[in-house]
């Protein structure tokens, strides 16, 4: 079975090892190909032939997988997955097609035009909603709008909807999505072997923090709260627009020597260990549909404090796996200090948090999205 997914992330050709990567390696074990249509590359670092871009991997069992980047900029994302779809569906025959859909909705509009002539079956997925439940600027309270005029019409041609948390499925439902076509089917896979703490890395800081560095993860507010607490020492890894902007505020409020900017890291492995240097994991996020990353960290069996967004509120129970914040830089500083103070309870929150693995095991669940997507053909 071929599958022929239409997706915004593009972080494979960058040369970056994350989520979409290990997703990808699992994934392909169940299709005989897999095709991934996505926008520009800015970089020219990478060659597309005729077939495509090939993921080089060194997992022998599975199909391929090929990457398929828009030549053109986001003006042209439309036509590029009519027209591209077209023709690896004439060369290759897809069974069922996949959208990763958001706002401003092209993959899907792009999608709903390629089913109307090639009569593939596709499945939208709506991974979180941009800007909910907290808008972190005006674009992403646009976001929120585009999402609640669009949505109801941007399914009615799928064969399904896939959500990935119940907080996702209860908006779309009171926003009059079909029912009946809303299948919640987790996307938050778990690698025991890369998230093992065999080798955990000795402690230099107090907290850890990992994410896109953007407005919506509530980096500015930790910041502030991890300012207000004397000696305190915070990690923080990633990259993203708001850096330059986060680098400032720290110099300016003169904590370069607490707090660290490690930036991007290339593996899930590196990622892991960098967030096993700190005694607890901070998640501050306005809006998410995992947080992937705060589950890696309980994986690693860390103590975490973390919003009620995405998945969280069906995870953690507060106080006995982890440790729900308001996000508000008042809430965050009392509930570090807390925790930081308390040896014995990090350690009982850890003890709890690594049970997470169990329930999100990454082959079991990638072959339950597996068998969704070919259940649709």
């Amino acid at each position: 079975m071929k599958l022929l997914m239409i997706s915004g992330d593009r972080s494979i050709l960058q040369g970056k090892l994350g989520a979409f990567w290990y997703t990808l390696q699992e994934l392909r074990k169940h299709f005989d190909r897999i095709d991934v249509i996505c926008p520009r590359v800015p970089e020219e670092s990478i060659e597309v032939s005729e077939s495509g871009h090939r993921l080089v991997s060194d997992v022998k069992e599975g199909g391929e997988v090929f990457f398929h980047p828009c030549p053109q900029s986001l003006l042209f994302q439309v036509p590029w997955i009519v027209n591209r779809g077209k023709y690896l569906i004439g060369q290759h025959a897809h069974d069922v097609m996949t959208v990763h859909d958001y706002p401003p909705f092209y993959n899907g509009i792009g999608a709903r035009k390629l089913h109307k002539k090639m009569r593939i079956p596709y499945v939208i997925e709506v991974h979180h909603i941009v800007g909910w439940p907290k808008a972190a600027s005006f674009t992403e309270w646009i976001g929120r709008t585009l999402s609640w005029l669009y949505l109801k019409t941007d399914v009615q041609k799928a064969s399904a909807v896939r959500v990935v948390n119940d907080s996702v499925e209860k908006q779309l439902r009171r926003w009059g999505v079909q029912w009946d076509k809303i299948n919640n089917i987790s996307s938050l896979y778990l690698d025991r072997n890369a998230l093992s703490t065999a080798n955990k890395p000795p402690v230099s800081y107090d907290v850890s923090f990992c994410g896109r560095l953007v407005a919506n993860k509530g980096l500015d507010e930790l910041i502030d709260a991890v300012g207000a607490l004397e000696g305190v020492r915070l990690l923080i890894i990633g990259d993203g627009s708001e850096r330059s902007k986060m680098e400032q505020k720290v110099k300016d409020m003169g904590a370069e020597n607490r707090i660290t900017f490690l930036g991007w890291l290339p593996t899930q492995e590196a990622v892991s260990g960098a967030i096993q240097t700190a005694r607890i994991f901070v998640m501050n996020s306005k809006s998410e549909g995992g947080p992937r990353v705060a589950l890696e960290a309980m994986g690693c069996g860390m103590p975490v404090i973390v919003t009620k967004v995405g998945v969280m509120p069906e995870v953690i129970r507060d106080g006995i796996n982890g440790m729900f914040t308001t996000g508000e830089v008042g809430d965050l500083a009392k509930k570090i200090g807390v925790l930081l103070k308390n040896e014995v309870q990090r350690k009982a929150l850890g003890q709890e948090a690594v049970k997470v693995l169990d329930t999100y095991e990454r082959s079991m669940l990638i072959k339950q999205y597996a068998d969704f997507l070919k259940s649709q053909t």
